[in-house]
C-alpha cells in the first residue's frame, strides 16, 4: 500500500454491514484500495456489488461499520459531523446521476453556488476557464429547464469543479444521458483530470463508460474481485463477462 500523502483517497479492511442478525447484509467484506492522485478510476460490478456504497464510504457520504479510510492525506473515520461536512464542502466535489441543479439559478449561479454556500469569493478566471471547458458559455445565464440534459450534467460537472476539488466522486454520470451527450460528458470527466489536473472516481455499470479510464476496480459480493488498467471497451467488457 503506497503512503497516504500520494494517494488522493486510500481505504483499509472497508466493510459496511446493514441490518442485523440473520437479515443483515455485508455491503463491502473488506476492501483495500489506494487511488492515486491525477488519476481516473472506474468502480465497476454487478447490481448490489457494494460499488455505490464503497463510493459513499469513501467520500464521507456514509459511515463504514468498520475499517478506515483517507482523503488527500486526512483520515475521516473518524471525524466528526461538522468536519466531514467541511471537508467535503473543502476537498470534494460531485456529479451524481441524476443532475441535482436549483431550478431558479442560472447555470452560472449553480456552478457557483458551492461557493457561495461557504462564504467563499469566486475565482473569475476559473470560473472562465471551466464555462469554456464544458462548453457552456453561450449557456450560462439559462436556468436547468432551458437546457439539455447533456448540458445540465455539463453545468453540474463544473459545479463539482468550481472549488477545485482534491477528488470528483462520480455515481453513474452517464445514466441520464443519450449515447451523444454520454460521450460528451465522459470526456469532459477525462479532460478534467488529463488538463486540470483533478482525480476522479467514476461509479458505472456500463463497459464503455468505464473504458475511459486509466483503470477500472471490479467489486463483486462487497469485495475486490479484479483491480487492472485498461486500454479499451472490449477489454473492459472482457473482464465484467469474466466475473
Amino acid at each position: 500500500m503506497t503512503d497516504t500523502q500520494t494517494d488522493a483517497v486510500r481505504c483499509e479492511d472497508l466493510r459496511r454491514r446493514f441490518g442485523e442478525g440473520e437479515a443483515a447484509v455485508d455491503a463491502l467484506a473488506g476492501v483495500s484500495l489506494s487511488f492515486p492522485a491525477g488519476e481516473l478510476t472506474s468502480i465497476v460490478g454487478p447490481s448490489g456489488s457494494g460499488k455505490s456504497t464503497l463510493m459513499h464510504c469513501l467520500a464521507g457520504l456514509d459511515r463504514p461499520t468498520s475499517g478506515r479510510a483517507w482523503v488527500d492525506g486526512t483520515e475521516i473515520t473518524g471525524l466528526g459531523d461538522g468536519d466531514m461536512t467541511k471537508l467535503r464542502r473543502d476537498k470534494l466535489g460531485f456529479v451524481f446521476q441524476f443532475f441535482n441543479l436549483v431550478p431558479v439559478l442560472t447555470a452560472e449561479e449553480n456552478i457557483t453556488l458551492p461557493l457561495r454556500i461557504a462564504g467563499r469569493d469566486v475565482d473569475k478566471d476559473w470560473l472562465e476557464t471551466l464555462l469554456d471547458t464544458v462548453g457552456i458559455r453561450e449557456r450560462r445565464t439559462h436556468r436547468p429547464a432551458e437546457l439539455s440534459g447533456g448540458q445540465q450534467q455539463r453545468v453540474a460537472i463544473a459545479r463539482a469543479l468550481i472549488s477545485k476539488p482534491a477528488v470528483v466522486f462520480a455515481d453513474e454520470p452517464t445514466g441520464n444521458l443519450d449515447s451523444s451527450s454520454s460521450g460528451q460528458v465522459l470526456e469532459l470527466l477525462r479532460r478534467s483530470v488529463d488538463e486540470l489536473g483533478r482525480t476522479v472516481i467514476m461509479v458505472t455499470h456500463d463497459h464503455r463508460v468505464a473504458s475511459y479510464a486509466d483503470r477500472v476496480v471490479m467489486l463483486v459480493d462487497g469485495q475486490v474481485s479484479r483491480d487492472a488498467r485498461v486500454e479499451s471497451s472490449e477489454e473492459v467488457l472482457q473482464l465484467m463477462q469474466a466475473l
